[in-house]
């Protein structure tokens, strides 16, 4: 088994890959105690080699890697690949192109919702993937054969699985469905982690201008402080108390010490008082400018009953077509489709239009029904 330890090393192995045609890539880590991933393993192979490289050897330096995958006649190979990019993004920032994401392609090609990688690699490889070592602590040193071994064969089965895919793909002709989920995936703004917006993950009921406005300067407090010290969001203050905040916002630390909630002592202590000094210069801040999405949001109440048929609806065509239907269309897109609500419905555009959206309106508008036959639900045209 191949370990790279060293940046001489780590030159030698990205000077071998840079003529391959493709690379697969997976990563280790660790982020139960911190706000910024920890990188512990960087698993990587071609078609005749496979690696792994230590990121914690001492004075390792990973530019090499992260000019690879730069490197654009080089496709890199991911499954489920966010997660990975975000500490591509954070550490190197490089965001990996041109991108293969497995799950995503197997979506489109008939594999279910989220297809993992043990399923595929059970049906592509035809392999079993030892489960052992799937809690393992990667960030310890030395690590087992055995964990080493479970490691690297994430990126041996899956250059196998992404021939199979690859092929299929092609066959199906569907690769500009797959353009679309990809380029999502490479949009830097999934990553920036930007304090200013870290409001938004918190999804207000209201749009309150007040309440946003202070929302948005809890959140952003968080967040500063979260990423300065290292340590999750929730280990500062929990999401519910950021809400509780919002909407009562405390003038001194007797008020802060009665939310519920907020940890006794919290207020006397160096973080409770920076907390209300950000509240405080906060207090006259405009709201934040609330999506059009968050807008309509609050304001649509769709039918039940027509929520029940689209989610029927979206059920067949995805069948029909062989697609994971949250690929098509997600909850929201059929809530906002029942209320008729339909600027910026990505069901509506593209590929998606011609496989549910367009039957979506039909529906809606009385074209179409759903309807038993034989004690399976099927789509009707109606007559006008």
């Amino acid at each position: 088994m191949r370990i790279i330890e060293s940046t001489a090393d780590l030159q030698e192995l990205a000077q071998e890959l840079s003529a391959s045609p493709y690379v697969a890539l997976d990563t280790e880590f660790m982020r139960d105690s911190t706000y910024w991933p920890k990188l512990c393993l960087i698993q990587i192979s071609a078609p005749d080699v496979a690696a792994i490289i230590d990121p914690l050897a001492d004075g390792i330096d990973l530019t090499p890697f992260f000019e690879l995958i730069a490197k654009p006649e080089i496709i890199k190979v991911l499954h489920a690949g966010r997660q990975d990019i975000e500490i591509f993004w954070h550490k190197g920032r490089v965001i990996p192109d041109p991108l293969f994401d497995t799950q995503i392609v197997a979506m489109v090609c008939g594999f279910g919702e989220a297809a993992s990688y043990e399923t595929l690699a059970r049906k592509l490889a035809h392999a079993d993937v030892d489960k052992s070592a799937r809690f393992t602590d990667w960030g310890r040193r030395p690590l087992t054969n055995r964990q080493l071994e479970y490691a690297l064969a994430d990126v041996t089965h899956l250059r196998i699985v992404y021939d199979k895919l690859s092929a299929e793909l092609k066959r199906t002709g569907r690769e500009s469905w797959v353009s679309e989920e990809i380029q999502a995936l490479k949009n830097e703004e999934l990553y920036a982690l930007d304090p200013t917006q870290a409001w938004k993950r918190l999804k207000p009921r209201t749009a309150n201008k007040r309440f946003l406005a202070a929302l948005a300067a809890v959140a952003e407090w968080r967040e500063h402080e979260a990423q300065t010290r290292d340590v999750p969001r929730n280990r500062v203050l929990k999401d519910e108390v950021l809400l509780e905040l919002a909407s009562n916002p405390p003038e001194d630390g007797e008020m802060l010490e009665r939310i519920r909630s907020v940890p006794k002592g919290f207020a006397a202590s160096k973080m409770g008082k920076s907390l209300l000094d950000a509240m405080a210069a906060a207090k006259d801040n405009p709201p934040p400018q609330v999506p059009d999405d968050m807008i309509r949001r609050h304001h649509r109440e769709p039918s039940p009953a027509a929520v029940d048929l689209l989610k029927t609806l979206l059920r067949l065509r995805a069948e029909a077509a062989r697609v994971a239907p949250r690929l098509i269309a997600n909850a929201e897109d059929i809530e906002r489709l029942a209320a008729g609500d339909d600027e910026g419905v990505a069901a509506l555009t593209g590929w998606r239009r011609d496989v549910f959206g367009k039957d979506a309106i039909a529906l809606r508008n009385g074209q179409l029904a759903i309807a038993l036959e034989n004690n399976e639900a099927v789509v009707v045209e109606l007559e006008d």
